[in-house]
């Protein structure tokens, strides 16, 4: 008997039947893009803008302060991932879907309608960080939404192509946001500080509007609707997550702490640029855009590298070469040389950082069974996050923004490479395991 046969359930649903994977994979894509549009517009003004309009003065510190209100979306996200997790899991991925659209683009559009410190004092910062965390209430259940629906949409052996366009939607969001800010902030100061750092926030309800009826059409999964119609639906998904998959979740946490990168790369980067290498602002945006727009190629090809030789090797090679990299693109920032800034922004994001990106909408997705399979990526993925959300803030505190201050960032970012490497060496590796069986519990041959 073959020793991986898996505990009885019931019969499997049909392989083919019901599912759209392009379809799935251009939804979760524009949704994506937009989500991160929104949350990525706020970073760039975190790092640009946010330290003069929201704060008393802008110095170092008022720019600590902002990117301390990044983090804070990261705060709403864990709480976000357990209501909207369990929603995804007794309701279905769609529905939940429609609704972190609709939070993030409504959130969005009223950071661009707030008061600056000058009009309301204090109360502009603490408005701020109340949008902001209307922003990481919607993110916490958009990737893992979006990865759930999409690999249940899939082939069984594509599954992390497709679940990788999820991630390079928020590519496309992270390019969209560099490109909206670069005119901004060519602008007079009288008018960037005015109404033009409002512009990219209100443009957020366009896109919004243009992905709502993409998604719209999209139809719940077969897995979803198999387990529906078989009564597997969970009462509490966490309390099932909690107890058959305690394990799966803390092992997605710290595999989850590599998202640093990415806002280490695409906020902390940007300022440490501007500040200790004297890069002018418009320069760091387009090296952010630059190492995103590689990345819209380079990380389906990752997703297909992973269907072919696993999730496993491709993740772990993402995350120690951008450790490896990251401090070459920091020293690069203070050389002088623009070429050689935009030959390591690809290298270190587009050519290291995106398998490990690539790779996880799938390789966390298939450590749970379809019944807890949204809140388990939910809930595991946002308490990961925590470390992304103020990676910025905590390494800008201990001396990351100050002259060699490329050392503690690229020590930040070594640590957290090699947490995520330990914690995906100890998964199953699932790229073989149809996707009916992902999750099940393991069980002895018999004779």
């Amino acid at each position: 008997m073959n020793p991986e046969n898996t505990a009885a359930a019931s019969p499997p649903v049909d392989s083919t039947q019901g599912r759209t994977p392009v379809r799935a994979a251009l939804a979760s894509f524009m949704g994506s893009a937009v989500e991160y549009y929104d949350f990525f517009i706020f970073g760039a003004a975190a790092a640009l803008i946010f330290p003069t309009v929201f704060f008393p003065d802008a110095g170092t510190n008022a720019t600590v302060m902002s990117l301390a209100t990044f983090g804070f979306a990261y705060i709403a996200r864990p709480v976000g991932a357990v209501i909207l997790g369990h929603f995804g899991d007794r309701i279905g991925r769609q529905k939940v879907l429609m609704f972190t659209l609709l939070l993030m683009g409504g959130a969005t559009f009223l950071i661009g309608c707030l008061p600056t410190f000058d009009q309301v004092g204090w109360l502009a910062p603490i408005l701020l960080v109340l949008a902001r965390l209307m922003q990481g209430l919607s993110a916490a259940g958009e990737q893992a939404g979006a990865s759930s629906l999409t690999l249940e949409h899939a082939p069984d052996n594509r599954r992390s192509f497709f679940t990788s366009w999820t991630l390079t939607g928020t590519q496309g969001g992270q390019i969209l946001a560099a490109l909206v800010f670069i005119p901004v902030v060519a602008l007079p100061d009288e008018i960037k500080y005015g109404i033009g750092w409002r512009i990219p926030f209100w443009l957020s309800a366009v896109v919004v509007l243009v992905t709502y009826f993409i998604r719209k059409s999209l139809h719940e999964t077969p897995e979803f609707e198999h387990a529906k119609a078989t009564n597997q639906i969970a009462k509490l998904p966490v309390s099932d997550l909690l107890r058959e998959h305690w394990r799966d979740v803390l092992r997605v946490v710290l595999c989850a702490f590599i998202a640093a990168v990415s806002t280490v790369y695409g906020t902390l980067a940007i300022s440490y640029g501007k500040q200790v290498g004297n890069v002018d602002e418009s320069i760091t945006l387009w090296l952010v855009v630059a190492g995103n727009v590689v990345a819209l190629f380079s990380q389906p090809m990752f997703g297909r590298l992973s269907d072919r030789i696993g999730r496993k090797p491709v993740f772990i090679y993402g995350a120690l070469g951008s450790a490896a990299i990251m401090p070459c693109y920091l020293l690069s920032m203070e050389s002088g040389n623009t070429l050689l800034q935009f030959a390591l922004s690809i290298a270190v994001f587009s050519c290291a950082y995106a398998a490990a990106n690539a790779t996880w909408p799938s390789f966390y997705a298939e450590m749970f069974s379809a019944k807890v399979r949204f809140s388990g990526l939910a809930i595991g993925t946002q308490l990961g996050f925590l470390m992304a959300g103020f990676a910025p803030s905590i390494v800008a505190a201990v001396g990351g923004l100050e002259p060699g201050g490329w050392v503690p960032i690229s020590i930040f970012t070594a640590i957290i490479a090699l947490i995520s490497a330990g914690s995906a060496l100890t998964a199953r590796e699932t790229y073989r395991v149809p996707t009916s069986e992902l999750g099940r519990k393991r069980v002895p041959a018999t004779v």
